[in-house]
């Protein structure tokens, strides 16, 4: 995925009321910019931190600015981090179309947003060629306590627990499931489940599997210029 224009950088000031960050831009001016995440950003959102911004042309937006990406030390030196949640779904529908995701390849259509389950989308529906059709649920994941591994989910999702038992009843009536975990950072080597943060979360994930849905767990390369799904991750549950 290649940004649209070039991102601008910037200073964190602070990240307030889920969806709006204020920066300092290089130039020094100040702007409120969108924060497309709804989750607690833990250890993304330290005032002083870099960050870097993309700016609409769309005169019906409220805001132009939108946060993409942060950069932190988690202990493995700087890394970029890219913290905006719209963007897993088409990184993932990418990344299946140019065949990085061997593990999903071998569908003819592809389409998102579906609805399904009790009053749900699915994120990714594959299907065709006579095979059942796959359910394919994408997490955003971008939070690590512990150099090299990252975990989900950073804040408690009850949502993210429904997902999941739908995945499993899906699975029930005969289709194929997946719960993908989208790493978007590139200073990890592990996925684990933050079990101490959502034991809920835990718990579901751990009925989803018993009921035969599939976890994928993979990385991406960051840059200012754009954001690449890279390769599986190892994913411990």
């Amino acid at each position: 995925m290649r940004f649209s224009s070039p991102l601008v950088r910037g200073r964190l000031l602070r990240r307030y009321k889920r969806f709006l960050a204020d920066i300092e831009l290089d130039g020094g001016e100040v702007v409120t910019a969108h924060c497309a995440n709804p989750g607690s950003m833990l250890g993304l959102k330290d005032p002083g931190i870099s960050a870097w911004l993309s700016k609409s042309d769309n005169p019906n937006r409220k805001l132009a600015w939108s946060l993409e990406i942060v950069e932190v030390d988690a202990g493995r030196g700087p890394a970029l981090v890219g913290i905006n949640t719209g963007h897993p779904n088409r990184l993932v529908e990418e990344a299946i179309a140019a065949g990085t995701v061997p593990e999903l390849e071998g569908y003819a259509s592809l389409r998102r947003e579906v609805k399904y389950g009790k009053n749900s989308r699915i994120d990714i529906l594959l299907g065709g060629d006579g095979r059942p059709d796959c359910y394919v649920e994408v997490k955003n994941v971008h939070l690590v306590r512990e150099p090299g591994l990252a975990e989900f989910p950073d804040s408690v999702t009850a949502r993210g627990a429904k997902h999941l038992d739908e995945l499993a009843d899906m699975v029930k009536q005969g289709a194929r499931a997946t719960m993908f975990y989208l790493v978007q950072r590139g200073d990890t080597e592990t996925v684990a489940i933050a079990r101490d943060i959502d034991p809920a979360y835990g718990a579901a994930l751990d009925r989803a599997r018993e009921a035969g849905v599939e976890v994928l767990a993979y990385g991406c390369a960051i840059t200012a210029e754009g954001i690449d799904v890279t390769g599986a991750l190892p994913f411990r549950g």
